[in-house]
Formats: structure tokens, sequence, C-alpha cells
């Protein structure tokens, strides 16, 4: 029945992406994001609907007269600039040329649809759209998880993402929920309806319980800086302090045992073996990088020749992922690609600001544009804290932020000036 009713909407779908493509872009991020057909159990749960929808917004694309040119500023310069080095990497990459044209085919996927992305919507209306889109699509997640969380007591077993996916793992869905929650308040913040609100607040507070029934440390850390970021961003920052706190510490005190004895270790991570695995995969990849700081390994450092050469001596473990953002960069693409991955991130941020402040007093995009912006930046803060300790460089979530800032940025720009945006002016 799941099978059918997904195939049912994603094909009933099609014939208004290929005549409106923004719906296109929509339904891309729903896809990659939710994975809802990792939910069936037939034939659904491997057909290839990404590819259909990509295929379908591609030809709407080449002939809308609804797209717009492509927005050139420091932040698409940087991100361009990324997939490029990205890509020459691999051409020197350590691992198996297989493995490597399967990783940079995901990657490319995900790049190429989000510039799209960025030549098919403008203004308030359709930025919004996405922000729903995506905040729906993982907090779907962080909802089911939260009431299962407090049903159980969060003692039972940890709240898990959609199969198969960059966050089908604790940690990761735990980080993409903390990074969404600023949305969830934006959102809670411009929607007008009583019972729309009602349901943003009950998801919020949901969200948290699941993020803490992930039993992620790093995600913890990921949230309290969030949390204090938000109370400092928000529009009544005393408020949003002691009721951030007060959730928090409810949250917290009703988590069991367990879930305190997990979290106690981040104090004593010497005697943690998971702590101790990342350490010594941190240290390969600095080794590596000292031998390859150019070009690093390319896509994958995930193989047992990097391990060979760089493994600190003694190491006779397994062979691990990177379990951070900054070393996975650094790790694949050396220095240039880790500066121009700072870089991106860094760009958004002060754009960001830059544009609440520059919009604070425009009536037309105050106060929406300002909140958003210092929303991003919140959610910033807590990929910034909580990526430190996954492998997530290649999740579409961070991008679609950075994409919040280079569409309000291209809005703002075509209204101020009256044409559409093609230079940084």
């Amino acid at each position: 029945m799941r099978d059918l009713l997904i195939t049912a909407v994603v094909i009933a779908l099609i014939p208004l992406i290929l005549r409106t493509p923004r719906f296109g872009a929509y339904v891309w991020a729903w896809l990659s994001m939710m994975n809802p057909h990792r939910a069936a159990w037939g034939f659904a749960r491997s057909f290839p609907f990404a590819y259909l929808v990509a295929l379908s917004t591609l030809i709407g694309f080449l002939f809308s007269r609804e797209k717009k040119p492509f927005p050139v500023t420091p932040i698409t310069v940087v991100y361009l600039s990324f997939w490029f080095w990205m890509s020459f990497t691999c051409l020197f990459a350590m691992n198996t040329p297989e493995i490597v044209l399967e990783r940079w085919i995901f990657v490319s996927k995900i790049h190429l649809m989000l510039l799209v992305t960025l030549m098919l919507i403008r203004g308030r209306e359709q930025i919004e759209g996405l922000v729903w889109v995506v905040t729906a699509s993982i907090g779907f997640y962080g909802v089911k998880g939260g009431i299962w969380t407090v049903l159980t007591g969060g003692g039972s077993g940890r709240v898990w993402g959609p199969p198969d996916s960059m966050i089908s793992d604790n940690n990761g869905l735990a980080l993409a929920l903390v990074v969404l929650l600023p949305f969830v308040y934006y959102l809670y913040q411009v929607s007008s309806r009583r019972w729309l609100r009602w349901g943003l607040v009950f998801s919020g507070v949901a969200i948290c319980f699941s993020i803490l029934g992930s039993h992620s440390r790093g995600a913890l850390l990921a949230l309290i800086a969030m949390a204090f970021m938000l109370a400092l961003k928000g529009k009544r920052p005393f408020l949003m302090s002691f009721l951030i706190v007060a959730v928090l510490t409810t949250a917290i005190l009703s988590m069991p045992e367990i879930w305190a004895s997990r979290m106690e270790s981040i104090l004593n991570y010497e005697q943690d073996a998971s702590a101790m695995s990342r350490i010594t995969t941190w240290t390969t990849l600095w080794n590596l990088v000292m031998d390859r700081p150019i070009l690093g390994a390319g896509f994958r450092t995930d193989n047992p020749l990097v391990f060979a050469l760089y493994a600190p001596e003694g190491w006779e473990g397994k062979v691990l992922v990177a379990h951070s953002i900054y070393f996975e960069a650094l790790g694949e693409h050396g220095f240039p690609g880790f500066f121009l991955y700072l870089g991106l991130f860094f760009l958004s941020w002060m754009r960001a600001g830059k544009l609440a402040r520059l919009t604070r007093d425009d009536p037309e995009f105050s106060p929406w544009v300002p909140f958003l912006m210092r929303m991003v930046q919140v959610s910033l803060t807590g990929f910034a804290v909580g990526g430190a300790f996954l492998s997530l460089v290649h999740f579409d979530l961070p991008y679609y932020i950075l994409a919040f800032v280079i569409l309000v940025d291209a809005t703002v720009r075509e209204r101020m000036t009256g044409v559409p945006v093609k230079r940084e002016g």
C-alpha cells in the first residue's frame, strides 16, 4: 500500500513539475531529505524517484519562462569553486575509481539540483515554501522520534533517521534536527493561523525530546550552543533564554539514568572507545594531509590504504569514516578544499548578518528577512559545533541553509535595483 501511495504521489506531480519546474525543486528537496520511499517495503523502496523528479525539473527548467539569472555573488563563486575542487581531486584519489565515481555522482547531483533551485525561486512566498519543505521533511522524524522518546521514557533505545540516508544513524538525525529547530521557530513567528502555531510549538518540543532520545553526545553540545545563540538572536532575548533553559532542563531531567551516564562520558572521553576511535581517525587524516596537503585523498578516506599508510603506530582497528566535517573536508580535498568549505559558511554567516541589518527598516522585507537571516546564523552555529563529530560534508541540509541566504540576497537585490541580479554589486 505504501509503495502504491508514494508512487502515485510522485507520478501525479510530474506534469506539475514539467509545467512549473519550481515545484520540482520542492519535490527534490522533499525526496532527498525525507526519503519517503525508504518507508516502503516493496518496489518503491529502490525505485529512482529522485532521478525521475530531477529529469522532469531539468526539462521544465529548459523551457520555463520563470527561470532567473544565476546569482553571481561571493558565496556562489566559492560554492562553484568548492564543487570544482572536489571534482579535480577525484583525478588523484586514493580510493578505487569505481567508489570515487559513485561518490562524485552522488555529490554532484546534490549541487546541480541546488544550483537549479537558485534559478527558480525568488520572493518571500517561494522562499518560505522551500523553508517549509525542508523543515517538514526532516522534522517529521523529529516529531515521530520525540513522541516515541516520551512514550518509552527514552531508555529502551535510540531515535534513528530514515534508512539508507545521510542521517540514518542516531547522531546524524540528531544534528539535522538541531540545525532545523531555528526554522521551526521562524515558521512559528511568521505563521498567522493559531492551529498551525500550536502545531509548530508541539513539533519544536517533540524535536527537542527526539534529539535527547538519540543519545547523541555531539548533538547535545550542538543543541546547547544553538540554544544560547537562539536566545541572543530571538526577538525577546531574556524571555527566549528563560524558555529555552526551562524546556531543556525539563527534557534532560526526564531522561533515564542510562542517558545521563552516556552524556557524562563526554568528560571522560579517554575511557570511551568511540571517542578514542574518533581521535585516532583525526590523527590519521592529519598525517594524510601533511603528506598530501593540496589534493588530500579524494572522496572516501575510509579505505584500507589511507589507514595502512597514515594511521598512528599500533593502530590495528577497523577503517573508519572521518567523524568530523572539518577533518572530512581536509582529508578528502586538502587545505584548498578545507578553506573553500569553511569560506562557504563564513561568507554565508556574514552575508546573513548584513542582509538582516540592510532590511531592518524596510517595510517590504522587515521583519521576515532580518528574522530568517538571524535564524540562519543560529542554525549554522549548531552545525558548526555538532558537525565537529560527524561526517556530513556532503549532506544536503546545510547547503539548503546557504541557499536561503543566496535566495534572500537575490530577492532583495532584484527588488532594490529593479533588474534580475547577475553579478555582485
